[in-house]
């Protein structure tokens, strides 16, 4: 098997006993870069430069006998809405087109820390709205397992790369699903920690009060892995939480007998394929046969969870996207004969459609008359929402449902933007709540992965990975890979 299709826990071992090089890795992932990506378009920016002399530092370190962490020189892609020093910095919105921030993200700054590889920037749909990267404005991601469908979103450019063997692992941001959707997508393991759990100093900003960092993976044990890289409390992000940082991977045992999982009946309702509802009720099943308990429950205010979302990120995005004015960074406009002129002309042409409908929605959400109406209205909906998984955790270890509708459906063949936003309709409650969730693979429809969905109580990443790691482990659904 070529290096780039191997894990990073798998690379981590023929590194670490001297098989193989970093260069010889980070060549192996270029190589494939350079034959897949034109089909593929998984990437912004590819830093090749960068990731050779990183590859070559980390070589040059074990050789001299340094200590080095057991994960160094295994190449990443970052998901091109984190500040990254002298490498550019897009959000796939030509607004930002030339940015180059000054400093680096506190995830980027740990992830080199620990001798990673930059492989290069991601694509994503612009300013990580949307659910299939089609919102880019450098041209849509495909998905490697149908080059003429949808990766997903917004996360769609990391989760191709690592579905294609262009990344060996990639790191997104999660607001309504955009790291999960996309990995069910994609057939990878995606997980939306904890709200708190990932400093978010550096990611550049949606929606402040849902956005969350994580890891994009082959299988669980390199999720588990990335997350101890990632994790742990910021100083410099005022939402971070001060709490220690288990070994997610000491959750791998494999074992699941006696815990309790909700089965949610809303995650089953109309618009749920019968072929998602299937696979997942079969993974139901093997976890049943290994001893876990599973009942169905309810989450009754899951229902308003679209559409409490659709005002309150907005309500943010409009908020956060104020600052790009055509004064300070990004793209200003040649065609203005004032000040006024110079902000609403540099907003109109550095905005896509997609940007430009939700800061006005968000815009007139939070105007005044409205206010009560809608956005305070949806506060307490997303409280109700928290309420129902918090009388549900109650009880049970972890709920289980599908991660996503329907599979990728074709590039171009979802016109209705209703439709495209109900893609995230199973995935946006965890945010409103902002509880730890996981989806990995566990079948296939017409050749396209179906996603598994975990969720768990606050800081309850290893439940997540105990149960995702038991199930893996007794399924072949991860061993896939997509054949270009």
């Amino acid at each position: 098997m070529e290096l780039y299709a191997l894990t990073a826990h798998e690379l981590s071992e023929k590194l670490i006993r001297r098989e193989v090089s970093a260069r010889e890795v980070t060549q192996s992932v270029l190589g494939r870069i350079a034959s897949t990506e034109e089909r593929v378009h998984a990437y912004v920016t590819v830093t090749e430069s960068i990731a050779l002399a990183q590859a070559d530092a980390v070589d040059t370190a074990r050789a001299s006998g340094e200590s080095v962490s057991p994960l160094a020189g295994i190449p990443i892609a970052l998901k091109d809405n984190l500040c990254t020093t002298g490498i550019e910095t897009t959000c796939s919105s030509k607004i930002l087109r030339g940015f180059v921030p000054p400093y680096s993200a506190t995830v980027v700054e740990k992830l080199e820390a620990s001798g990673s590889v930059f492989i290069g920037k991601a694509n994503l749909d612009e300013f990580a709205m949307g659910s299939s990267t089609e919102n880019s404005a450098f041209g849509a991601s495909h998905n490697p397992w149908d080059i003429d469908s949808a990766p997903g979103g917004s996360s769609g450019g990391s989760t191709a790369a690592v579905a294609a063997g262009e990344a060996v692992w990639a790191i997104g941001s999660d607001t309504g699903g955009s790291i999960r959707q996309p990995a069910a997508f994609c057939g990878v393991v995606g997980l939306k920690p904890t709200y708190g759990r990932v400093s978010r100093y550096g990611l550049i900003a949606f929606a402040s009060s849902l956005d969350q960092i994580g890891p994009i993976t082959k299988d669980v044990r390199d999720a588990a892995l990335l997350m101890n890289l990632i994790s742990g409390h910021d100083s410099r992000d005022s939402t971070s939480i001060v709490r220690d940082v288990p070994d997610y991977t000491a959750s791998l045992t494999g074992g699941v007998k006696g815990l309790k999982l909700g089965v949610p009946k809303e995650y089953f309702a109309q618009g749920v394929s019968p072929e998602v509802s299937a696979s997942v009720r079969t993974a139901i099943d093997v976890l049943v046969a290994q001893g876990a308990i599973a009942e169905e429950i309810s989450l009754p205010h899951s229902e308003y969870a679209l559409p409490t979302y659709y005002i309150l990120a907005p309500a943010e995005a409009s908020s956060n996207l104020a600052r790009y004015d055509g004064v300070r960074f990004g793209h200003r406009t040649a065609r203005a004969t004032n000040h006024v002129d110079l902000f609403e002309k540099s907003r109109e042409e550095g905005f896509g459609p997609e940007v430009k409908q939700r800061i006005m929605i968000g815009t007139y959400a939070l105007s005044a008359g409205y206010y009560d109406a809608f956005y305070l209205k949806a506060q307490k909906v997303r409280t109700l929402i928290k309420r129902d998984f918090d009388l549900a955790f109650e009880k049970y270890d972890a709920i289980i449902a599908p991660t996503a509708p329907t599979v990728a459906f074709k590039l171009g063949e979802v016109s209705d933007p209703l439709a495209m936003k109900l893609n995230d309709v199973l995935t946006i409650p965890a945010n409103m709540a902002g509880i730890p969730a996981i989806s990995l693979p566990c079948g296939f429809s017409n050749g396209l992965p179906i996603g598994l969905q975990l969720m768990a109580p606050n800081f309850g990443e290893e439940t997540l990975f105990q149960i995702a790691y038991a199930y893996e482990q007794a399924t072949q659904w991860h061993l896939g890979r997509a054949q270009l």
